[in-house]
């Protein structure tokens, strides 16, 4: 994994290169917008371990392929298909490694700079959001949609989103709403705000730039958080203490777009719901 790249990675759906003092993580299934697979999670690990001892990699650097994201999260037609077909040890096996893997992100001993551009949900949080160093951009659109499919906000998104001022965390988790980069950084999510248009030159300066460094010289000023000017009827609904008075308080909320995330939380699971709003 050192040199410039991984042997025989053109074929691989994650490719390992290194560059200077920086080693580089890239998903690459853009067809499927890089979602995961158990295949990739163990891959990553693997290179993270020996990144890790490695003393000529100073940095670790995830991005994905293609134009339309990071990662849009975890495979889910593989889960679906192990849930229909098989007894759910392979579904089971995956999560493991990719809570693991989301585990040991949040403590890697080196600089882990996660270039969070375009979409970035789910799984594609847990390989992100827990690094050192999260970049977002202005197109980037970040998620944790799991309540609408009968899920809860997994790879530690519960913890991260508990952590949002007020109740923010709580109405991203419930709705599975996406934001943009200032709402990234307002909940937590996201630590510097790069231009899209600087990222090329931003990740090539890591290879013989101090991360801080390289951060400070493309860093710009991110788009207002949209999530601010709705903190008060959002702190007001979602701090009752269960889902059904959250619906009761939005519904009779003044706010237009209160009485729309009511409909929102209407039509996504009802456990999924409730499970999410204990973890919280």
């Amino acid at each position: 994994m050192s040199g410039t790249e991984a042997p025989g990675a053109a074929g691989e759906s994650v490719l390992l290169r290194t560059e200077g003092r920086a080693a580089h993580i890239t998903l690459n299934r853009p067809r499927a917008l890089n979602a995961l697979n158990h295949a990739m999670v163990r891959r990553i690990d693997q290179a993270l371990t020996a990144w890790e001892h490695d003393p000529a990699v100073e940095t670790v650097v995830i991005t994905g392929a293609g134009e339309r994201g990071l990662c849009a999260g975890g495979d889910i037609r593989v889960v679906h298909d192990d849930a229909r077909d098989g007894d759910g040890t392979a579904s089971a096996a995956f999560w493991r490694d990719e809570y693991h893997l989301n585990a040991r992100i949040a403590r890697y001993p080196k600089p882990y700079v996660a270039v969070m551009d375009g979409i970035v949900m789910g799984g594609g949080v847990g390989v992100s959001a827990h690094g050192s160093v999260r970049i977002v951009t202005e197109r980037s659109r970040v998620a944790m949609p799991e309540t609408g499919i009968g899920f809860v906000p997994d790879v530690g998104g519960t913890h991260l989103l508990a952590l949002a001022p007020g109740e923010l965390g709580t109405h991203l988790a419930l709705t599975g709403a996406s934001f943009g980069a200032g709402d990234a950084l307002l909940c937590g999510l996201a630590d510097h705000h790069l231009p899209s248009s600087s990222l090329r030159r931003f990740v090539s300066d890591l290879a013989d730039r101090p991360v801080p460094e390289a951060v400070a010289a493309h860093a710009r000023p991110a788009p207002p958080a949209e999530l601010a000017e709705r903190r008060e009827w959002i702190d007001a609904c979602y701090s009752a203490g269960t889902v059904e008075e959250i619906i009761r308080r939005l519904l009779a909320a003044d706010e237009p777009a209160a009485k729309e995330t009511a409909e929102i939380l209407l039509g996504n699971s009802p456990t999924a719901l409730k499970v999410t709003l204990a973890s919280l």
